[in-house]
């Protein structure tokens, strides 16, 4: 019964794109189908020249209320950012 198939994650890369985004979601019994599902519903008007699909239960994310954890730390480390370096006089069109 299609309530027992897995749900799928969708990425596709455009023609013009240099990475895969993701588009939506889909449900598949293995790799094979959710790849056609997806080339069916996602790419109808030819924009697509790659899809990659992922089981969405092997997508492992952090947690919004984690984002202090993961992120503040970044803000200490100032050689992070381009105002921590001095420009050489002599350099042009930087």
């Amino acid at each position: 019964m299609k309530k027992d198939w897995p749900l799928w994650e969708v990425f596709i890369r455009s023609k013009h794109g240099l990475s895969h985004k993701h588009v939506g979601s889909i449900h598949a019994t293995d790799a094979e189908m959710a790849i056609t599902n997806a080339r069916d519903v996602y790419t109808r008007r030819n924009e697509g020249a790659s899809i990659w699909v992922v089981p969405s239960a092997s997508i492992v994310s952090s947690a919004p209320g984690d984002k202090e954890i993961l992120f503040d730390p970044s803000e200490d480390k100032i050689y992070r950012h381009p105002t921590f370096y001095e420009i050489p006089s002599d350099v042009e069109n930087l």
